[in-house]
């Protein structure tokens, strides 16, 4: 048996579909305010904000905080937005499309990278190597994907890069960690990382791709493996 709340909110999204329908708005046409909407469907604001947040997930509204509610999926350009990509992705995400881009990233570096791209990656695995705190190694583990993205020489794929970077950067990441301080010895981001700077090295183009998809395949077992467990200080991997 349905609550009152639950009966309320499905009247009101069966009371907004009619009047989407009736109204037959162009795609990004802006809706009345919820209180003038409300009013016109005879449904509270609290049913109505409910229905609203049902149709935007189903992709027939989108919301833009200071600026309404507009009929249609949300606009691309709109999802270019750190904050938005953000609340609407999560770790597994994130680490799917890393998989999906960087290793061509790598691959690219290979065929692009100058000596000071080079010289670059290797200061960042030197760093690394001989960081004091997680915090230190993870600066320069951020630096050296950056490095390997500039190294393509392709502005496009940079930008890209540097949005999905952000984006893994603000999503809320649980780890276990075996040294609380810094990165262990043998952590396996060292030989990883050493291995596919090699290939770039090497205009060893598939022995690059194939080099950061077996990091990243690592970094997304050990990141997703700490089943929801809250998020330790830092970021990265």
């Amino acid at each position: 048996m349905r609550s009152d709340g639950e009966s309320d909110g499905q009247s009101a999204l069966i009371q907004l579909r009619a009047y989407l329908g009736q109204q037959q708005l162009a795609a990004d046409s802006r809706l009345p305010p919820e209180r003038d909407l409300s009013r016109r469907l005879g449904v509270t604001r609290t049913a109505l904000r409910k229905a609203l947040a049902t149709l935007e997930q189903e992709g027939q509204l989108w919301r833009h905080v200071g600026k309404g509610t507009f009929v249609g999926p949300r606009p691309i350009e709109d999802l270019t937005d750190i904050a938005t990509i953000t609340k609407r992705t999560n770790p597994a995400e994130v680490m799917q499309a890393r998989l999906a881009i960087e290793p061509e990233l790598a691959r690219l570096a290979a065929l692009n990278a100058s000596p000071e791209d080079l010289e670059e990656m290797r200061l960042c695995l030197r760093k690394s190597r001989s960081a004091q705190s997680w915090r230190q190694y993870e600066s320069w583990d951020n630096a050296l994907h950056r490095a390997i993205a500039e190294a393509t020489r392709n502005t496009a794929l940079l930008s890209l890069f540097d949005v999905l970077n952000s984006v893994r950067r603000a999503v809320a990441w649980g780890r276990l960690r075996r040294n609380p301080d810094r990165p262990a010895p043998d952590h396996h981001s060292f030989t990883e990382h050493e291995t596919l700077v090699a290939a770039i090295a090497e205009r060893d183009l598939e022995g690059a791709a194939e080099a950061m998809r077996r990091h990243l395949e690592t970094v997304a077992r050990n990141l997703l493996s700490n089943g929801g467990r809250p998020p330790e200080p830092g970021g990265g991997h």
